[in-house]
């Protein structure tokens, strides 16, 4: 006797699809072109970088469903490392711990410029560890660099930041 065609669910696969991408893509726009934005200091390779990070993780069936999220935001560090291409300064290069400019408009403002003012790898490193909380040895396997370059470019990013911080305050007080 015949037995009747069970459909099978496509949702029973632990595995993303394109549309769980897409899905992702769509719901965390915003927050991956901030991300973008923030490593490549531009608008216009934001926008290169997020396209071909979307690009990326639909090749990367076979991701399981629950990753997708961490897997779409890897994919958009890993394009702006592609783009940028950032190096550790070392240590008889490194600049005096000021910022290069002020931004006088708005707390937001501010911190958003004292993190585009960063030099490429310190920005990189502040946006990875202290935003995105990637570990020091993740930042430097995804940088081709030391750990202590990336310990040395936090530090310094951070000094940047509050040297930053309080310039703006003194430029907002006078």
């Amino acid at each position: 006797m015949l037995q009747p065609m069970q459909l099978v669910d496509e949702r029973a696969t632990p595995y993303a699809t394109v549309a769980d991408f897409f899905a992702t893509f769509n719901e965390e726009m915003h927050s991956l072109y901030l991300l973008a934005f923030l490593l490549t200091a531009d608008h216009d390779r934001a926008e290169q970088c997020l396209a071909s990070a979307m690009g990326e993780c639909v090749e990367w069936i076979g991701v399981f469903t629950d990753w997708a999220h961490s897997w779409s935001r890897r994919a958009v560090l890993k394009r702006a490392i592609q783009m940028i291409m950032p190096v550790p300064e070392h240590a008889d290069k490194v600049s005096i711990i000021t910022p290069k400019a002020s931004a006088t408009s708005g707390e937001d403002n501010n911190l958003f410029a004292a993190i585009l003012l960063l030099d490429p790898f310190e920005r990189f490193i502040f946006v990875m560890s202290t935003l995105e909380g990637q570990y020091d040895a993740e930042c430097a396997v995804l940088l081709k660099c030391s750990r202590r370059d990336v310990m040395m470019a936090r530090v310094l990013a951070v000094k940047r930041q509050s040297s930053a911080d309080a310039l703006a305050g003194t430029i907002l007080q006078s």
